[in-house]
C-alpha cells in the first residue's frame, strides 16, 4: 500500500514545485485542482447543482464559467464553503480510486490548496505544507494572473485557512521562499516518510 502525502499551502506558495520535483522523482501526483475541473464539466449532478445555486450562466456553451465561479467564490468565505461540499465529496470518491489504482507505487501525492478545508486529510498518511512569505505569494500570483487586481488576490488568499493554521495541522513544512533550496527539503521529507 502506497504512502498518501497530501501537499498543501495557500495560493501562490509554490505548491506546483513541490509537485513538479515529486512527479520528476517518479512520484504520481493527482492535481486536485485540475481534476476538480475535470469533474466539474463532467458529472451532471455538480453541474446541476451548479445551476440551482448560480443560474444557468454559470455554463456557458457547455464550458464553466470559471470568472463568474470565482467572483462567487472569492467573495464570501461561506459561499466556497457551499461550492466545496458540491464538488469536493466527488473529487475525494475520484482521488480514493486514483489512489488505488496507483498503490503499487511505494508513495504518491496529492496537491490541494484547501487539502483539509475540504476534509481529505483523512485521505492521506503525510499532511505537508508549503510555505512562502505573504509578500511573495502576492508577487507570484501578480505574475500569474495579471487579469486580477491585488485586492482580488487578496480575498482569494483570505479565502483560504490561515497558513499558521495549515502549519500546526502539517506534519512536515517545505519553505519555498526563493532563497531555501527546496530539494533538501524533499529529499528529508521522502526520508521523513521511510521512518
Amino acid at each position: 500500500m502506497a504512502i498518501k502525502i497530501g501537499l498543501t499551502g495557500g495560493i501562490g506558495s509554490g505548491k506546483s514545485v513541490v509537485s513538479h520535483l515529486l512527479a520528476t522523482m517518479g512520484i504520481p501526483v493527482y492535481i486536485a485542482d485540475d481534476e476538480a475541473k475535470r469533474i466539474t464539466s463532467s458529472d451532471i449532478t455538480i453541474r446541476q447543482q451548479l445551476v440551482h445555486l448560480l443560474g444557468e450562466e454559470i455554463f456557458s456553451n457547455g464550458e464553466l464559467n470559471k470568472k463568474m465561479l470565482a467572483a462567487y467564490l472569492f467573495s464570501d468565505p461561506e459561499n466556497a464553503k457551499i461550492v466545496n461540499a458540491i464538488i469536493h465529496p466527488r473529487v475525494k470518491e475520484d482521488f480514493v480510486k486514483w489512489a488505488s489504482l496507483n498503490s503499487h507505487h511505494p508513495i504518491v501525492a496529492i496537491e490541494s490548496a484547501i487539502l483539509i478545508e475540504a476534509g481529505f486529510e483523512d485521505e492521506v498518511d503525510i499532511i505537508v505544507m508549503v510555505s512562502a512569505p505573504l509578500d511573495l505569494r502576492l508577487k507570484r500570483l501578480a505574475l500569474r494572473d495579471s487579469s486580477s487586481s491585488n485586492e482580488q488576490i487578496k480575498k482569494r488568499i483570505q479565502s483560504q485557512m490561515d497558513d499558521e493554521e495549515k502549519k500546526a495541522m502539517a506534519n512536515f513544512v517545505i519553505v519555498n521562499d526563493e532563497e531555501t533550496p527546496v530539494i533538501p527539503q524533499i529529499i528529508e521529507l521522502m526520508n521523513f516518510t521511510t521512518l
